[in-house]
């Protein structure tokens, strides 16, 4: 009995071990990515290897893999299928512009109010995220995503119709469905459908590669801890996390109000990109974009969803001058990305020409053969 005891615990000590070396390796891989890719673009654009138009997209790429990560968080690592990330990106991008905004003249440093908006931004993110999470999270599956995306609808055409604007005093004003009266037109913030206009750009390449690595610390941390795997166990099997005492629903809300948050800081610092944001652009295709970028990195891998998403953010713009073709060309890639990851014969036959050229494994099955003979002669 004592054996058994002993044995069933030291397998369970080796699974564990197994288990955080496999985190270790996923966060050094992530965070190798990240910083190898910051690096390589800084030298880029310092050289002049990488032109104006593309230095332009180092700030999207950054936001665009945040907001991967983050949704890997509730596809991934939850297993539900959310189609309203845009929503919540668009919620924190016009936070963050009105509060931006309204401490321009109060606070004059730049990164002290960037960090301010990018928390006021994941608050009302959260916010909205667990408005929207309480009464929809109980459903699974195709009816869930058609609510999220619904949802998301409902904020972008939310946005449609709020009007902010400063007064004389510099004190916020706000409307709803109509324009701001006796407020002139460089003190308005948002103006309904046109949108956040007059924006001082102060997002920087360095900022949002910082918020890049936060997202990707909070998101791996949740996925290393008690929580997340009581989350992933919930999603492998929903009745047996009930029948041991799992709070269903608690997990999956607290999974999609994290996302939510995190998708609002992203949508923050994507706000503060641009001199003028029209909320057209958080419509279903963003969604349907970011979703892209989870499929294609591969559900539940959060490196692969940071190299998809930094490959389709480059690719439109490195094919702009073929722009008869260019969106041919991202569609093809895109088909046969898909096809290659998700055919089974096309994985044994791309696994089996890299276990040839891959010369570590060559070495290991090398040694483990030579000691095999050696411990047989001895024998």
């Amino acid at each position: 009995m004592a054996e058994r005891i002993l044995k069933s615990v030291s397998v369970r000590a080796l699974k564990g071990a197994k288990r955080g070396g496999q985190y270790r390796k996923e966060a050094m891989i992530a965070y190798g990515i990240l910083i190898a890719g910051y690096i390589l673009l800084q030298l880029g654009a310092a050289t002049g290897i990488i032109g104006r138009n593309l230095q332009g997209q180092f700030v999207p790429i950054c936001v665009y893999m945040a907001l991967a990560i983050s949704l890997n968080l509730v596809v991934g690592i939850s297993g539900e299928l959310s189609l309203g990330h845009a929503g919540f990106m668009a919620a924190g991008a016009f936070t963050g512009v009105v509060v931006t905004r309204v401490l321009e003249k109060s606070l004059s440093f730049a990164p002290a109010r960037l960090i301010i908006a990018l928390i006021a931004a994941a608050l009302v993110a959260a916010l909205a995220g667990f408005i929207i999470g309480i009464p929809i999270l109980g459903l699974r599956g195709d009816y869930l995503a058609i609510v999220t995306l619904a949802f998301g609808e409902i904020i972008r055409n939310f946005m449609n119709v709020i009007y902010f604007g400063l007064n004389e005093k510099g004190h916020l004003v706000f409307s709803f469905n109509h324009a701001i009266d006796g407020i002139e037109d460089a003190n308005r913030v948002i103006t309904g459908p046109i949108g956040a206009t007059g924006t001082t750009q102060i997002a920087t390449f360095t900022g949002a590669m910082l918020l890049t690595a936060f997202t990707l610390f909070v998101v791996l941390n949740i996925k290393n801890s008690k929580q997340g795997r009581a989350i992933m166990a919930i999603r492998d099997n929903r009745i047996a996390g009930e029948s041991i005492g799992l709070d269903v629903k608690k997990y999956k809300l607290m999974a999609f109000v994290v996302s939510a948050a995190l998708a609002g800081m992203a949508g923050c610092m994507f706000g503060q990109n641009y001199s003028t944001l029209a909320p057209v652009k958080f419509n279903f295709n963003t969604s349907v974009l970011i979703l892209v970028f989870v499929v294609l990195g591969g559900i539940g891998n959060i490196w692969g969803s940071m190299i998809a998403a930094a490959l389709l953010t480059i690719l439109p713009e490195a094919l702009r001058q073929f722009s008869d073709y260019r969106m041919l060309t991202y569609a093809v890639v895109l088909i046969v990305v898909m096809i290659c990851t998700y055919n089974p014969a096309i994985k044994a036959r791309i696994g089996a020409v890299w276990s040839k050229i891959n010369p570590f494994r060559k070495r290991s099955k090398d040694n483990s053969g030579s000691s095999g003979k050696k411990g047989k002669e001895a024998a």
